[in-house]
């Protein structure tokens, strides 16, 4: 080897060890807040990397989509078994606020209610509500025994079967079709849906646990600060899933000026 010719070798490595910094220090908290609709408005806390030069934290957060029980949101165990998906919509100082992004089943509900000598009808249907979301709505339930029934199984015939399903997707599409998303996810909330569906088949077929199993957002309309804000309102009750009475409101008599 030329004397001279490998100067590096003695030196240490260019530019030395860098420094391993802590991620974390550059990123920041926000509160996750669901809409008025629950009972529990604080849903958790998300992280982001805090603004740098063009990349703006608040670009960042948009779109997320959380995952959280119903339970949590509305305080009652009973309701452990839906899992809801609320996506961010705005960021306004520290807050995230959120809006409803679909519905689904925990497995083990699912697995719970699937059992033999019964038959498993499902159904779903794409729907649009009134201020322009377009949903698929997945149905399902199961036949029971007639009350004195002596037969051990409850089979549908398949003509019953098809019967019900229409049944089902009429059902799911004059529901949704017929009010707004808010009004909806009230409807998901007190199961009411599927209480119709169970209501309407019995000349059919008797049916047991018939769910709006899962709910998708196809589409959704373009961003809407003002109705997000209705949303998130602070005069709506958060307990509240049923859908409330019309009140008539009395007219005020009309006062002719210049008479």
């Amino acid at each position: 080897m030329a004397v001279g010719k490998n100067k590096r070798i003695s030196k240490g490595k260019k530019g030395g060890k860098k420094k391993a910094a802590d991620p974390f220090t550059k990123k920041d908290w926000y509160d996750i807040k669901a809409p008025s609709i629950f009972y529990i408005k604080q849903v958790g806390k998300t992280l982001v990397t805090r603004t740098q030069g063009t990349k703006i934290a608040s670009e960042g957060l948009k779109h997320r989509v959380f995952e959280t029980s119903l339970a949590d949101l509305q305080g009652d165990e009973e309701h452990a078994y839906r899992k809801m998906r609320l996506r961010a919509e705005d960021v306004q100082g520290r807050t995230v606020l959120t809006n409803f992004w679909g519905m689904n089943f925990t497995t083990d509900k699912l697995r719970s209610l699937v059992r033999k000598w019964q038959t498993l009808i499902e159904a779903h249907v794409d729907v649009k509500t009134t201020d322009n979301y377009t949903l698929r709505m997945f149905c399902i339930g199961f036949t029971k025994r007639r009350p004195n029934q002596v037969k051990r199984t409850c089979y549908a015939q398949s003509s019953q079967i098809r019967q019900i399903r229409r049944k089902m997707t009429e059902i799911m599409v004059a529901q949704a079709s017929s009010c707004d998303l808010k009004d909806l996810v009230r409807k998901f909330i007190a199961e009411s849906i599927g209480k119709e569906i169970e209501k309407q088949t019995t000349s059919i077929y008797p049916l047991q646990n018939v769910f709006i199993r899962k709910v998708k957002i196809l589409k959704a309309p373009k961003f809407d600060l003002g109705k997000l804000m209705e949303v998130h309102g602070d005069e709506d009750v958060g307990t509240k899933v049923d859908r409330p009475a019309e009140e008539v409101v009395p007219e005020a008599p009309v006062e002719i000026v210049g008479a």
